[in-house]
C-alpha cells in the first residue's frame, strides 16, 4: 500500500473512531435496542408501555427502536423527535440530579408532548412533585451527564 493511501485510511479510521466516541453513551440502549425494546409511539397513542417487535424496527441516532406495529414505526420515522424519550432515554430524574440511570419502561410521564422515563415508579412519583423544576435541572445537566460513561443500575 502506498504511503498516501495509508495516510487516508488512517485518517478515515480516526474519523470513524471520533464519531463513535462522540455518540457513545448518549442513548440508553442495550445491545443497540432503545427503551428496552418498548414502542416509543405507544406511550403517546396508548398511554402505556407496549413491547415492540423485532419485525418493526427503526434506527435513529445510534440506537434501534422497536414498534408494536408498522403504523407506529411509520409515525416515528416521519417525526422521531416527537417520540424519542428525553435525555437519551435515561432516567429523567437521575439526569436532573447529575447522573445517568437505567429506566423502568412503566415509569413514564408525558409533559408538554415530551416523553420522560424514570428509574422506577417511586422515582417517577418524586419526579412528578416538581416536573417543571426537574425538567429544567435535567436540561441544564444533560450536556455534562450525557458524557458520563457509567450508568447507575
Amino acid at each position: 500500500m502506498t504511503k498516501p493511501m495509508n495516510y487516508v485510511l488512517g485518517a478515515l479510521g480516526a474519523c470513524l473512531l471520533a464519531v463513535g466516541v462522540a455518540q457513545a453513551g448518549t442513548v440508553n440502549e442495550d445491545h443497540g435496542i432503545a427503551i428496552k425494546g418498548y414502542d416509543p409511539v405507544a406511550y403517546f397513542t396508548d398511554n402505556k408501555p407496549v413491547k415492540g417487535s423485532t419485525a418493526h424496527r427503526f434506527a435513529y441516532e445510534g440506537a434501534t427502536y422497536e414498534f408494536a406495529s408498522a403504523a407506529h414505526r411509520k409515525l416515528f420515522a416521519a417525526d422521531p423527535e416527537k417520540y424519542v424519550p428525553q435525555f437519551g432515554g435515561f432516567c429523567a430524574y437521575g439526569t436532573a440530579t447529575g447522573h445517568k440511570a437505567v429506566i423502568d419502561p412503566a415509569a413514564f410521564t408525558i409533559v408538554d408532548g415530551k416523553l420522560y422515563l424514570n428509574y422506577n415508579t417511586k422515582v417517577r412519583d418524586k419526579w412528578q412533585q416538581d416536573e417543571p423544576g426537574y425538567i429544567q435541572k435535567a436540561k441544564d445537566a444533560w450536556p455534562t451527564v450525557s458524557q458520563q460513561t457509567d450508568v447507575h443500575q
